[in-house]
């Protein structure tokens, strides 16, 4: 169902640290005007660990407006509360959102089994493709591949955004799943490896800001064109690296207010990068052609 690049969109706020609505609508234009194949807002570059659960759907609710049916929009609605990501994924559908981004529970760190019910227990109850969000980095849970081939068989259960940073993992998830199952990379370096055994594409970070690039590289890759994937690739690594530089979505929040995207404004505990970061990221922006 999912292929190509999706981008996951970062949230806006204005010089009072509420969203800003029409910034966002601006990066999603941008977005659009790139040939990006897909959004999705408020997953963790959309800084939703601080947004409301209101301000989470009214972000979804602009971006779904916004695209107008140009491109799937994946809704970042996920909870360690299955009861809450319930509520959001069934206010998502009513917006008109395409598909739902479900992290893994955080924080309260379930067993496989709670997790198979968890997710489980989404999809039978709200009827909206769901991709599953793997990253144990954050949650501190790593979703097996058994757990998650169980989830497969789910309708419902379409897709996997794989931030693990298991190489072997991804491989054994490629070979076992279902043929109309995606894989997408949850991080641009891996992005190229995981296309070319065989995945989907990219829920990318630094799409925020070269979208276009990015498609090329996937498009390349699930061509079977490996020298251009790779040449793109190599070209491209500087600007991966320098948006982890700090905590994601720092480096690349601030670089898209370099490019006069979005303002340079977080709500705590997240907050502008350090000067050292800021130079190293502008001498990246700039030897990019970027600023």
């Amino acid at each position: 169902m999912f292929t190509g690049v999706y981008t996951a969109l970062v949230t806006p706020f204005d010089e009072n640290r509420n969203v800003d609505k029409e910034s966002l609508k601006k990066i999603v234009q941008f977005q659009l005007n790139k040939g990006i194949s897909g959004l999705v807002p408020m997953g963790t570059t959309g800084e939703s660990p601080t947004v409301s659960h209101d301000e989470n759907m009214e972000v979804v609710e602009i971006v779904v407006k916004e695209v107008n049916g140009k491109v799937p929009v994946i809704a970042g609605t996920g909870s360690n509360s299955t009861d809450e990501a319930i509520r959001m994924t069934k206010i998502a559908k009513a917006i008109g959102a395409d598909a739902s981004l479900q992290v893994s529970p955080y924080y309260n760190k379930p067993t496989q089994e709670g997790l198979y019910r968890h997710f489980m227990t989404i999809a039978d109850t709200v009827d909206l493709p769901i991709m599953v969000y793997n990253i144990k980095g954050r949650t501190g849970v790593n979703i097996e591949t058994d757990t998650l081939m169980k989830l497969a068989k789910h309708e419902n259960i379409v897709a996997v955004k794989e931030a693990s940073g298991d190489l072997n993992q991804m491989m054994d998830v490629i070979r076992q799943k279902p043929s109309d199952f995606a894989v997408l990379s949850g991080d641009d370096n891996m992005a190229l490896p995981l296309t070319l055994m065989g995945g989907n594409g990219v829920v990318s970070v630094v799409s925020n800001i070269i979208p276009h690039w990015m498609e090329e590289l996937i498009q390349a890759g699930r061509k079977g064109d490996v020298e251009k994937a790779k040449t793109i690739h190599y070209e491209l690594l500087p600007l991966f690296k320098s948006m982890f530089l700090e905590t994601n979505p720092i480096p690349v929040k601030w670089a898209m207010s370099e490019m006069g995207l979005v303002k340079d404004m977080f709500r705590l505990p997240l907050c502008s990068p350090a000067e050292e970061t800021k130079v190293k990221i502008r001498e990246v922006l700039k030897n990019q052609g970027l600023i």
